[in-house]
């Protein structure tokens, strides 16, 4: 090749390369993504992690019945979301998607109407690829991905009333500025129906998003996972990239892994809770459920990222302590804040150690034993960002006690547990 032709050609790929990555950039730009929906995190139920492939309409009726009567939808809990296989193997005639006409005989408009007539909103799957998930895993038929479909995908959700859509990658790997094309894609879609529809999106599963890169998602979606699948057990069941037990979610923050800049209207999905979930079965081996410890810790830290809470629990597996763990009034008030300002580890420490700053100005703080004996905290409040010249009023949010504090902090945690406090200035 030419010397001359080899400058042009590499002139023309870093000006395609600029051109992408502009792109993304203006793809990504401030503001929300979906204009309507609320400054904080949703809270809510998925099918997944309960039911897998194996829903139908019976089962989010039911699921939509149990978080009214349970008072979790009171709570807050209020969205139900059908995951994957859901819908019919083939589009029909005209490229619409339909519901699966044998596991939801009265369709997905109806299913939405049976949800909005009980207070509660209604979500739904897709995926930015031909295929979903389970479709390129070869556990259900067909390829009815959204990926090309955008503006009649997003325009069927809108007349069916969803208020929340689910949208994985579930696709080969590709760089930054792709993905938040593809996403956004889905984004200007949704905007374009009028109807404020939160938007979920999954760039990790097979994408190679690095985790540097995931703060590009703010302004394309509502939420970003940013996470491997969280199970119910404390230490992970896969490597690096598999499957992460609590205490491995609780690290990976510590450590930095998990980069994203949560922000009023904009959250970091770090999964769905593992709490109240039925034990895992491993070559067939039995994995003991998450002990009440390892729920606070789970619960308390979720709630301190002011991260989404979204359940995938079976309706009825729920314990009376798990509910009231779940609809502790205290706890979701400080994922709920409106200062939507996440914990960070305190400097110095080892990432047992985590404050969070909240919009009447008090300061949320958890102290996490991810070690199996007892630990005794004993730290000083001017550590944790507290002036030494105050008196604090210290609520215990799970036990739901207070006491007056002042220059030191002494607690002993449990193994696995995890003590929130909230520390108020009275003088």
């Amino acid at each position: 090749m030419a010397a001359a032709t080899l400058v042009l050609v590499v002139a023309a790929v870093l000006a395609w390369n600029v051109i992408r990555l502009s792109r993304s950039t203006a793809r990504s730009a401030a503001g929300p993504a979906i204009p309507g929906l609320p400054a904080t995190a949703p809270l809510g139920w998925n099918s997944w992690n309960a039911y897998g492939c194996d829903i139908d309409e019976a089962k989010i009726r039911h699921a939509a019945d149990a978080l009214v009567s349970s008072g979790m939808r009171d709570a807050g809990y209020r969205y139900v979301v059908v995951d994957d296989c859901w819908f019919s193997p083939e589009r029909d005639p005209t490229g619409q998607l339909r519901a699966d006409p044998a596991r939801f005989p009265g369709g997905m408009r109806a299913l939405a109407d049976y949800a909005h007539a009980r207070g509660l909103g209604f979500g739904i799957y897709s995926s930015a690829s031909p295929q979903t998930c389970a479709q390129m895993a070869g556990s259900y038929p067909g390829s009815t991905g959204s990926r090309g479909h955008e503006r009649q995908d997003a325009r069927t959700f809108a007349d069916w009333g969803v208020d929340f859509l689910k949208y994985d990658w579930c696709g080969s790997s590709a760089d930054a500025a792709e993905t938040v094309d593809v996403f956004a894609e889905m984004r200007d879609a949704l905007r374009a129906t009028g109807r404020p529809i939160l938007y979920s999106i999954n760039p990790n599963s097979g994408s190679g998003v690095a985790p540097g890169d995931l703060n590009r998602f703010a302004g394309v979606a509502t939420m970003t996972r940013i996470s491997s699948d969280v199970v119910p057990v404390w230490h992970a069941l896969g490597g690096e990239a598999g499957m992460i037990g609590v205490r491995d979610a609780v690290d990976r923050a510590a450590e930095g892994k998990f980069s994203c800049a949560t922000r009023p209207g904009y959250f970091c999905d770090y999964d769905m809770l593992a709490i109240g979930a039925a034990p895992m079965v491993v070559d067939g081996a039995e994995i003991p459920a998450l002990t009440s410890e390892e729920e606070r810790t789970q619960l308390a830290m979720w709630a301190m990222w002011a991260a989404p809470l979204m359940l995938g629990n079976e309706p009825d597996g729920v314990s009376a302590r798990t509910l009231g763990l779940l609809t502790n009034r205290a706890l979701l008030a400080i994922d709920q804040d409106p200062l939507v300002r996440p914990a960070a580890p305190v400097r110095g420490g080892d990432g047992s150690l985590w404050t969070r700053p909240l919009s009447d100005g008090s300061t949320a703080i958890a102290l996490v034993n991810r070690d199996d004996a007892p630990r005794l905290f004993s730290t000083g409040l001017t550590g944790l960002g507290l002036p030494l010249s105050r008196r604090y009023e210290v609520a215990d949010v799970f036990a739901g006690t207070s006491r007056a504090q002042s220059v030191m902090l002494r607690v002993l945690v449990a193994p696995h547990d995890t003590m929130l406090l909230r520390a108020r200035a009275v003088s």
